[in-house]
């Protein structure tokens, strides 16, 4: 549900790389390879790489980028040092295929359970959530 709410823009970007930065290094693993599945299951294109890259706010030149940047998705098996510029940029690069996936699919209602998250009341902070 946390991917989701970063992709749809429900949750910041920051409190999602805090909640990432909180887990055991083997947790933050398989998130990147969940969140792969899910950029796979969005339909992302490779198209998508260069405004993924400037929205997560990594440099073209980190590894995450590169691996990207060639249509590569092994960034759950690079160093500890390197998975949080992948989660955040895997996060970018969700958000950009699911949200062309909504507009395009979705538009006039769809029963994914993951694109009918309910909004925050106003203040809300979701970041107590799991």
């Amino acid at each position: 549900m946390i991917l989701n709410e970063l992709a749809q823009g429900l949750r910041p970007t920051a409190k999602g790389v805090e909640w990432f930065e909180g887990l055991s290094e083997d947790d933050r693993r398989k998130v990147l390879h969940t969140l792969v599945l899910f950029c796979g299951q969005a339909r992302a294109r490779e198209d998508d790489v260069p405004e993924s890259i400037a929205r997560s706010g990594i440099r073209p030149t980190h590894t995450p980028a590169v691996m990207l940047t060639k249509w590569r998705f092994g960034m759950a098996q690079l160093p500890g040092y390197e998975l949080t510029k992948s989660f955040r940029l895997l996060v970018a690069l969700f958000s950009i295929a699911d949200t062309r996936r909504r507009t395009l699919y979705c538009a006039e209602g769809c029963s994914h359970a993951w694109h009918n998250l309910p909004d925050l009341p106003l203040g809300a902070d979701r970041s107590a959530s799991g």
